[in-house]
């Protein structure tokens, strides 16, 4: 007989949020990228501004981001992490998007993601969201172009 802890339960949950999530984005699906999103989430993004106050913000922000792309862009998350107890969780992954701007240049770049969830009402939504970019200090530029084994420090074969 095989039995389910309350966090093996609320992970596989935010395991599936993230998955419509992924979806969404790759579709440049706003209402479903929004759909597990607080009304008054905060995010810092890897973009001016700082950040963003509130689902209506992240709308516009979203609205931009994915006008800015000819046809569907590729998004994805590796090495995803949940760590969930009681109605709080926190998530982090290292993502990445693929994509063609509407000028006909290319974007491919990989970020950071931790994102902050809490159950509210029986739901899961996410209320805090931050990404970043790892800074080469030799350089003086931000470090888009590495990939998950180069982040984790093993060498690609």
């Amino acid at each position: 007989m095989r039995t389910f802890t309350i966090e093996a339960l609320d992970d596989a949950q935010i395991r599936g949020l993230t998955d419509a999530r992924i979806k969404a984005i790759n579709q440049k699906d706003i209402d479903n990228t929004l759909l597990n999103y607080a009304w008054d989430t905060l995010s810092f993004d890897v973009v001016d501004p700082q950040q963003h106050v509130g689902s209506d913000t992240i709308r516009k922000r979203l609205e931009e981001w994915f006008s800015s792309f000819e046809g569907f862009p590729f998004f994805e998350m590796s090495d995803l992490k949940i760590n969930a107890v009681n109605d709080m969780a926190f998530c982090h992954s290292i993502n990445h998007i693929r994509a063609t701007k509407k000028d006909g240049g290319k974007l491919d770049m990989w970020w950071r993601e931790t994102i902050h969830y809490r159950r509210i009402n029986g739901k899961w939504l996410i209320t805090h969201l931050h990404s970043s970019v790892p800074y080469n200090i030799k350089s003086g530029k931000a470090s888009l172009d590495l990939t998950p084994t180069a982040v984790m420090g093993v060498s690609p074969s």
